[in-house]
């Protein structure tokens, strides 16, 4: 397997520490930054601005993305695409038809690409997998009943996600973050897990473009291609106790810490 850009941030962390680490500090950074206020994902600016302040304090080795939360962020103000997504029942058609939508595609890449120029750092994309993805599109039609959702639909749906991370082909992307979490919405929670074995398309996306592509779950990190997995940083770490082993630490930061303490916590992975 080729060498990727994600394998040199892993052999040289821009932080120098030994062990690069991916911050998904969102919730923090509203409670403590935003006062009260989500990630203003809609607008370029106040992002831009965003992201130089709480990278600048927190220090992580990469800028994480979250497209997911820019595509809902989006379609809360687009009541006539989430009337088009739902014009049929079919599974899957609620998520290719957010997908194929080239206006918030566009503005969704416009984004991504501000803020690689301007944080200088490798660019992480989180965007929902497979199949919490179609789930979550699903459900934003207004349909609750998502217990016909299996690994099948998830693994034909990878091929359509595939095609769609074409848009981003032009970007200097580091590693595609496949958001596989169950336990932060309740209605996902009896779906199958995520296989990123099964989703050769969105592997051989990511090889095409020399990305590195992992899957993230509720207490696991998966790194494809590598025989040491990642991890999670666990609630515990942040109550003052040691930071499990892998190749790549990936964390939410709590919004109820002490930011004083948040900081003094992430010194100790130096």
């Amino acid at each position: 397997m080729m060498s990727t850009k994600f394998d040199e941030v892993v052999s040289s962390p821009p932080s120098g520490r030994k062990t690069p680490l991916i911050l998904d500090h969102a919730s923090f950074a509203s409670a403590r930054l935003l006062n009260g206020a989500p990630v203003p994902w809609l607008e370029p600016v106040e992002c831009q601005r965003y992201f130089g302040q709480a990278q600048g304090l927190l220090r992580p080795d990469a800028t994480l993305v979250d497209v997911g939360a820019a595509y809902t962020q989006h379609l809360a103000r687009r009541p006539e695409l989430v009337e088009a997504m739902g014009a049929r029942t079919r599974t899957g058609y609620a998520l290719k038809t957010l997908l194929a939508d080239d206006d918030l595609a566009e503005a969704v890449v416009d984004l991504v690409s501000i803020l690689a120029q301007t944080n200088h750092q490798p660019l992480v994309l989180q965007f929902p997998a497979p199949l919490r993805w179609l789930a979550t599109a699903t459900s934003a039609t207004g349909r609750t009943d998502l217990s016909t959702l299996d690994s099948d639909d998830a693994e034909s749906t990878s091929v359509y996600l595939a095609d769609w991370l074409r848009r981003f082909g032009g970007l200097p992307v580091t590693l595609l973050l496949l958001d596989g979490r169950r336990l932060d919405e309740p209605a996902l929670s009896a779906l199958a897990a995520e296989n990123l074995a099964a989703y050769s398309p969105l592997v051989n996306a990511a090889e095409h473009y020399r990305w590195g592509l992992a899957l993230r779950t509720d207490d696991a990190l998966e790194l494809h291609g590598s025989r040491e997995p990642g991890a999670v940083l666990p609630a515990s770490f942040w109550l003052d106790q040691p930071a499990p082993h892998g190749r790549v630490l990936l964390a939410d930061v709590p919004d109820d810490v002490e930011p004083e303490w948040v900081l003094e916590r992430l010194a100790s992975l130096n």
